[in-house]
């Protein structure tokens, strides 16, 4: 730690600046940053009173909801490292990951007690505290906990781990991505500088928490001093709501959700207040038509590029460009360097190869993956994977996420992954898996399998098997029995070619 990788925590520094500034509304409450700062204070000090130290990896099971946002913010207080869990992993899923990022305490919300007990069966020596909220929903404290008063960090090392948050790899097994908070704090700046910052500012934030565009929200608004709308989940007839009815400004969503809200508003024939200037769009490649209606609308619409290892955008379309550029992703953030790799060289403009990243909002590493690590970088820059082009004026256009990556409903799901929970049911030989398009989702898995000659199983027994390891939104939609897979004469499977199958 050097002086010159520290400042004031974010969350007092607006405290003392902003005092009586709203920096949170959840359903009917109203937060302003003095009294968040006063949540996070006590809370800290009951963590403390539970063991949570500097480096502690604190692993967070909840939904989005003042308990989270007070829990993180009291995790920067004492130093310790979140690492958000995916309330919608299974029990197995979970105490995987728990087990691989050796956390030492396991925090859950009142909604995800069941959850937690169930892993404290399989995971007996974790220890697990909950949530809770007073009857009015003002206040946040943990279950029969006292605080203890210790020194609270009043500084952030912008070299310190913030988070851990894990990805589904392309081998089949989730790797921690660490989140500092230098790629936090950079990656807000970029942002402030491309989208522009307002004091009144209002981010709508439906996204869950545990991704890293949802966490970005919350880190963005104590540095940049702005209320934040936070909503359980997402439903578009509230979001819509809150954008007519709360001054809201800024909006994080992936384009099946901002399909649901066109729907909505063509329902209700209602359109958008002028107060809402920036739609912040993610989570892969946006189709055409959904752009185009934007433009139509006049909505605008701010496409984006990123992935969790560069702590959400990494480029941005500037809403100025939103009809210029239409489809293109935008150019990088200031802080974020990118470039074309095809072939081992730099591609020309308007020439397909791999997206390459380097800058402070580019991850470290992977938690205790020191070979996961050295093999996601090359000469310092950070490969993504990811398919792209650069036309002639540096725009960056997406073409696909890495390769065989299925986006379904704004999720990453990696067909490896499922393709290692199918083959391990007994009658199952071999499995490939791809992505289908679908009008809600906007893609779905779909499974090809070869079973073992002579059996009877059917596409319902290894669903039933898989819905035990899997979540849900990774669920193949269809089973179909094949004779053989596509593959290489290396043996490597084909998954292009079970897309052709497809059609």
């Amino acid at each position: 730690m050097t002086s010159d990788t520290l400042l004031p925590n974010w969350l007092i520094r607006s405290s003392e600046n902003f005092p009586q500034h709203l920096a949170v509304r959840y359903k009917d409450v109203r937060w302003t940053f003095a009294t968040l700062e006063q949540q996070v204070t006590r809370l800290a000090h009951q963590m403390a009173m539970l063991g949570v130290r500097t480096g502690s990896r604190v692993a967070l099971l909840a939904t989005n909801g003042l308990p989270y946002i007070t829990c993180v913010h009291a995790l920067t207080r004492l130093g310790a490292i979140l690492v958000p869990l995916n309330t919608r992993l299974t029990l197995d899923e979970l105490c995987w990951q728990l087990q691989d990022v050796s956390a030492t305490l396991l925090v859950s919300d009142a909604q995800h007690v069941a959850s937690s007990l169930e892993i404290q069966q399989v995971l007996p020596h974790l220890a697990h505290t909950t949530l809770l909220t007073s009857s009015d929903n003002t206040d946040v404290f943990l279950h029969d906990v006292d605080e203890i008063a210790v020194p609270l960090q009043p500084l952030i090392d912008l070299n310190a781990t913030q988070a851990i948050m894990y990805t589904s790899g392309t081998t089949g097994y989730p790797k921690g991505v660490l989140i500092t908070y230098g790629m936090q704090w950079w990656n807000a700046i970029g942002s402030a500088l491309n989208l522009g910052h307002r004091p009144e500012d209002c981010w709508l934030a439906c996204m869950p928490f545990f991704h890293i565009g949802g966490l970005s929200i919350l880190m963005r608004s104590v540095i940049y001093g702005i209320s934040i709308i936070v909503q359980e989940k997402f439903d578009p007839i509230a979001v819509n709501k809150a954008i007519r009815e709360e001054q809201v400004t800024i909006i994080s969503v992936v384009a099946t959700m901002l399909q649901r809200m066109l729907a909505n508003l063509d329902q209700e024939q209602a359109h958008y207040p002028g107060t809402l200037r920036c739609v912040l769009l993610g989570g892969g490649p946006a189709p055409r038509p959904l752009l185009e209606n934007c433009a139509r609308r006049e909505i605008p619409v701010a496409q984006s590029y990123g992935l969790t290892e560069a702590c959400s955008q990494a480029v941005t379309l500037a809403p100025a460009d939103s009809l210029r550029k239409l489809g293109s992703a935008g150019r990088p953030l200031l802080p974020v360097q990118l470039r074309i790799m095809s072939e081992n060289r730099p591609a020309q403009p308007e020439e397909p190869g791999t997206i390459y990243l380097k800058g402070p909002t580019i991850t470290p590493g992977y938690a205790d993956r020191p070979e996961a690590t050295r093999s996601a970088f090359r000469d310092g820059w950070f490969s993504t994977g990811d398919i792209g082009y650069l036309d002639g004026d540096g725009y960056l256009y997406v073409l696909d996420r890495r390769n065989d990556l299925i986006i379904s409903g704004g999720e990453n799901v990696y067909p490896a992954e499922i393709e290692s929970v199918l083959t391990g049911y007994p009658d199952v030989e071999e499995a490939g898996v791809c992505g289908q398009d679908d009008p809600q989702w906007g893609q779905v898995p779909v499974a090809f399998i070869r079973l073992h000659p002579g059996s009877t199983t059917t596409a319902e027994d290894i669903l039933e098997y898989a819905d035990q390891h899997l979540a849900r939104y990774k669920l193949p939609h269809e089973i179909y029995f094949v004779d053989a897979l596509p593959r290489n004469s290396a043996g490597k499977l084909l998954r292009r070619e079970l897309r052709k199958l497809l059609a």
